[in-house]
This record gives C-alpha cells, sequence and structure tokens, in this order.
C-alpha cells in the first residue's frame, strides 16, 4: 500500500468515517423525531381537550349546573399524608417526557381509601368505599407530584393535612397533564399552556440534528493509517520524548574510574563474630545528583475508563464523553477528536473552546468573535 491520496488504506478511512457518521445521525435523528412527536401530540391534545356531561352518565356523582367529567379512572387509592406539610402553590407547568416513576408509596404516606377518580372542569374527586373526597379548584393552595413515585398531593383550605392520589404507573402522566389542564380551564389560563408548549416545540426545533458532510479520502490522516489511530501516534511521540530525558537523569559510570569486584565476605571467626546486618539497598538519586528524597508510597494511577453509555443531548456518540449536557467546556480536546467529529480546517489553530457550528462541523475557537464564521456561526457548546 502507498500513502498517495489515491491509495487503498485512505478510501476504507473515507468508507469508515462516513458509516460513523451516518449511523450517528439516524440514531440522533430518530430520537428527536420521537420527542418531536410527542410535543407536537401534547399540544394537540391541549387544544382538544374538553369535557362532556355525557361521561359523567353512570357515575355515582352528581355535577353541578355546567359541570362536565374531563378524565375517569375506576383504580385509584386514597393516600394521606402523616405529618403536617406545606406544598408549593399549583402551577401550569407540564412535562410531555417525564422521568420513569417506581411503583412504589413515599414514606410519611398511608392509604386511606380506594376508589374511582374523576377529573371535572371544577374539581378532582374520588369515589371511595368509605366516602367522597374532593378537591375543588377554587380552594387548592398546594399541589405536588412525586418525582419518584406516583403519587400527587394537594392542599385545600378546608382540610389541615395534605392527601391525595396513588395511581398507576402507566396512568399518572396522563392524570398529571389532564389535571392541569383542568386547573387551568378552571382560572382561564389554557392559552398559557399551549403557549408553553408551543415554546417547547419551538427549543426543539433547533436541536434538530445536521446531516453531516461527506468524508472524502484526501481528507485522510497518516495517523488513520496507524493502528489505534491518532492515540498511538501520541504515545509514540510522548516515549521518543520521555527516552533522551531519562537517559540524561541517569548515572552512567565513569570509564576513567577502575572497578574492583567485590569478594565474597569471609565467615566470620569465634572470636570476631558478629552479626552481619544485610546491605542497604542505595538509594536513587535525584537530578543533581543527590540522594531523592523518600516519598510516601502511592498507588499506582489506574488507566480511565472508556466513557459510559449515557445521554449526550444530541452530540454525536463518541468515546470522550463530549456532549451538549450540563458540565464544563472543552479546552483541550482529546487528540483523536477529528477522527469523531467533522472538524473545520485548521482545527488546532483555534484558542478557545469546543462548539459545534451550523453547519454539523466543530471548530476550537469558541469564544471568539471569529469561530465558525465560514460556516454559519456557533450553534452549541461542548461540555463533559
Amino acid at each position: 500500500m502507498t500513502v498517495s491520496t489515491g491509495s487503498t488504506w485512505r478510501y476504507r478511512w473515507a468508507h469508515r468515517q462516513n458509516e460513523r457518521r451516518q449511523r450517528n445521525f439516524r440514531g440522533a435523528d430518530e430520537a428527536w423525531r420521537r420527542r418531536d412527536e410527542e410535543l407536537r401530540r401534547v399540544r394537540t391534545l391541549a387544544e382538544d381537550f374538553e369535557g362532556s356531561t355525557d361521561a359523567g352518565v353512570g357515575l355515582p356523582l352528581e355535577l353541578a349546573p355546567g359541570e362536565v367529567v374531563f378524565w375517569a379512572w375506576p383504580a385509584a387509592q386514597l393516600v394521606e399524608v402523616r405529618h403536617t406539610a406545606v406544598l408549593p402553590a399549583p402551577d401550569l407547568t407540564v412535562t410531555p417526557q417525564p422521568a420513569p416513576l417506581r411503583n412504589r408509596r413515599p414514606d410519611g404516606i398511608r392509604i386511606a381509601d380506594a376508589g374511582m377518580a374523576v377529573i371535572t372542569n371544577r374539581r378532582l374527586v374520588l369515589l371511595g368505599g368509605r366516602g367522597r373526597r374532593d378537591w375543588t379548584y377554587g380552594k387548592m393552595t398546594g399541589l405536588a407530584h412525586d418525582a419518584t413515585a406516583p403519587v400527587t398531593l394537594i392542599q385545600v383550605l378546608d382540610r389541615r393535612r395534605a392527601s391525595g392520589l396513588l395511581l398507576p404507573v402507566d396512568v399518572a402522566a396522563d392524570f398529571r397533564f389532564k389535571l392541569t389542564l383542568a386547573f387551568a380551564d378552571a382560572i382561564e389560563q389554557r392559552a398559557a399552556v399551549i403557549a408553553q408548549l408551543d415554546e417547547a416545540i419551538a427549543e426543539h426545533g433547533q436541536l434538530k440534528p445536521f446531516r453531516p458532510a461527506i468524508a472524502t479520502p484526501g481528507q485522510a490522516r497518516l495517523s488513520g493509517f496507524v493502528p489505534g489511530g491518532r492515540r498511538t501516534v501520541a504515545i509514540a511521540a510522548g516515549i521518543a520524548l520521555l527516552v533522551p530525558v531519562a537517559l540524561l537523569q541517569s548515572d552512567p559510570s565513569d570509564p576513567g574510574r577502575s572497578e574492583v569486584a567485590v569478594a565474597a565476605t569471609p565467615a566470620p571467626t569465634e572470636t570476631t563474630a558478629a552479626p552481619v546486618k544485610a546491605a542497604a539497598s542505595p538509594k536513587p538519586l535525584g537530578g543533581d545528583g543527590s540522594p531523592a528524597p523518600s516519598s510516601p508510597s502511592s498507588p499506582a494511577p489506574s488507566s480511565p475508563s472508556s466513557p459510559s453509555k449515557e445521554e449526550l443531548c444530541g452530540a454525536p456518540a463518541n468515546p470522550m464523553g463530549y456532549g451538549f449536557c450540563s458540565g464544563t467546556r472543552i479546552r483541550r480536546p482529546a487528540a483523536e477528536v477529528c477522527d469523531w467529529f467533522d472538524c473545520v480546517p485548521e482545527f488546532w489553530a483555534g484558542r478557545g473552546y469546543l462548539v459545534q457550528c451550523r453547519d454539523g462541523s466543530v471548530s476550537l475557537a469558541g469564544g471568539s468573535s471569529r469561530a465558525c464564521g465560514a460556516h454559519g456561526g456557533v450553534r452549541r457548546t461542548f461540555r463533559r
């Protein structure tokens, strides 16, 4: 094989790069589309959310004039807080993709009853075996959804302690969203919920992944020909620099000094017998020829583990763990960064932090007004 532009290894490098880029793009694009569809579905539901008096037919619940039923579920449990707690005021925040919940009951909460949960445009009702429990929106002073368990707690003016509902895990998210819409309707703020979802859709649209640029054989570097890529080249260069330093700091023998062989120590006689101490091992010499100071032993540093597979917030998959989530800016990227990202020309001449340009390429000039100047400007900052 040769190292010319038309060499075989360069074409193989370009083929691997394009396959990797397309694979990462397809995965990121599929995740983005799923999130976009969910946001738009929830937005449509919020706009078309309507109750009906017919939905209350057959329920053991007498509706007030003008009251309509939005939602009902036959298997809910009434929970009560054992101690006095102050809940945050109800708000209109919606979470289209909440974190998964565990089917458990939080500490300090006891189950008091079970029955059917009903959401109307005026109240939340539990039709339990021991009676009926109402939470009227006009008297609601506190509302909290547990972040890990399918429990919703409510405080109202006419009861001292908070109470609420424990629902199955698979219906808790739908219940919470529809309760928020019903409460927003009661205070005439449904438009605020829809505006919040429109803003989330617009922000998500800015995160749509770019189709990657096509890698050509002419872009292949010589490090792509070496097994291990840039990392192998960097290690070899480091060894080449360390070997001369180690030789200079060593203590070579003086050629003008005669060396005398040491004979075996004769056995001591009875009159001169004395315990023979083991010869102390010579201490290592410092750089100036004096004995180096002793230092406490410390365990050898462990090799860094490979990055774990985690969400990178839309960034292409890479072994360095560079993503768009929270963290610190990357000012000294790994030597193999351009093997995983589409670096701009003169990438290593940048004097800033790692950023993604509008066309999907990567620059090391973050923080400068000229960063990504020929690539549509800066889009996002990489973090670790």
